[in-house]
């Protein structure tokens, strides 16, 4: 509801602006007309100013207001749309293209980065957000179900023996089947204890971890929002990773690597994007098989950008493809760390 409110507040603003905004120049068409520059005053001699680069005519129309808005967040002028087929099915020419200087013809890394990560976690909100969870009660209530009616079984064959060598192996397998039951009934509940979470010695974790117990559900809506304020820190984790792959090479640089991580991270995000929307429509067996889809993204990015040649791209995938592990891990441990220190 809040960023509707503030999608609303935008939009209410932008009215409010342009009531009180003066219209001199301005047309019947919605079209200014002048001679110099409204941005910095310089005599107009063309299509633009020469000085600053605006346009010579500014539109005052609803139309090109949202005509600004889309080229801002899409660049529908041709940038996005040189880009995202590139970044598809060439992503190691977009990303070689883009590293050489051809900057006016594609969507910069950061800025497609920033559209790309909104619109994944916008997506995951309101196609995937509760399914996952309602799944993970179910299997716990049958798992629930299933060692109750074990637990029934097993003291009912222990009332008919006597002591001995067998009903020792009887009594244990209750035993085991009562903490079954027990860390079950601890997850449900959001006991850690009773789940059978470790204890820490580190300060605070040792303090937070009775806050968790009792409200698993905060930590998750901290994760997820942190998750979304801090999406730019898997770029810097990356970049390390990917310079491993080219350890002391003079060819390529940081600057090389970052683009690299930062284009490739795009495409992960848009893959995310589809993820959602195919398991929203049901197509949950097609959403299983995008899971292959990033070493192959990786590699044709890797063989393209650095002009690698296939087993070399080939290794390098593979080492890419683990290092990616290791570099969500650690994003979610840090997101996780500060959910606890809050």
């Amino acid at each position: 509801m809040a960023n509707l409110e503030a999608v609303g507040d935008a939009v209410t603003g932008s009215f409010v602006g342009r009531a009180i905004e003066p219209a001199a120049g301005e047309g019947a068409d919605g079209h200014t007309h002048e001679t110099r520059c409204l941005n910095c005053g310089t005599e107009l001699l063309g299509s633009f100013c020469y000085a600053c680069g605006q346009h010579s005519h500014v539109h005052r129309t609803l139309h090109a207001f949202w005509h600004d808005l889309l080229h801002g967040v899409f660049h529908f002028e041709g940038k996005i749309w040189n880009t995202l087929p590139l970044l598809v099915w060439k992503p190691g020419e977009l990303t070689r293209r883009y590293i050489e200087g051809q900057r006016a013809r594609f969507v910069s890394p950061i800025a497609l980065f920033l559209f790309s990560v909104f619109l994944m976690f916008a997506a995951v909100g309101l196609l995937g957000g509760g399914n996952a969870a309602i799944t993970a009660k179910k299997n716990l209530d049958s798992e629930l179900a299933a060692d109750q009616q074990k637990l029934t079984g097993l003291q009912a064959v222990r009332n008919d023996m006597t002591t001995g060598a067998a009903a020792s192996k009887v009594d244990q397998k209750i035993a085991d089947t009562k903490e079954e039951i027990a860390a079950i009934q601890g997850a449900k509940s959001g006991n850690l204890q009773q789940a059978g979470a470790v204890t820490t010695d580190v300060p605070f974790l040792r303090n937070a971890l009775p806050r968790l117990a009792k409200n698993p559900e905060l930590l998750v809506y901290k994760v997820k929002t942190e998750a979304y304020k801090f999406s730019w820190a898997l770029i810097p984790i990356s970049v390390p990773f990917v310079w491993l792959l080219f350890p002391f090479s003079r060819r390529f640089k940081l600057y090389d690597h970052t683009v690299f991580v930062t284009y490739s991270l795009c495409f992960m995000s848009l893959l995310v994007v589809a993820g959602a929307i195919l398991g929203a429509i049901g197509l949950d067996s097609v959403t299983g098989l995008l899971f292959l889809v990033p070493p192959i993204h990786m590699y044709r990015q890797l063989k393209g950008a650095y002009g690698l040649t296939r087993w070399g791209a080939a290794w390098r995938a593979a080492l890419l493809t683990l290092f990616a592990v290791i570099a969500i891990s650690l994003f979610v441990s840090t997101l996780v760390t500060i959910g606890l220190s809050d």
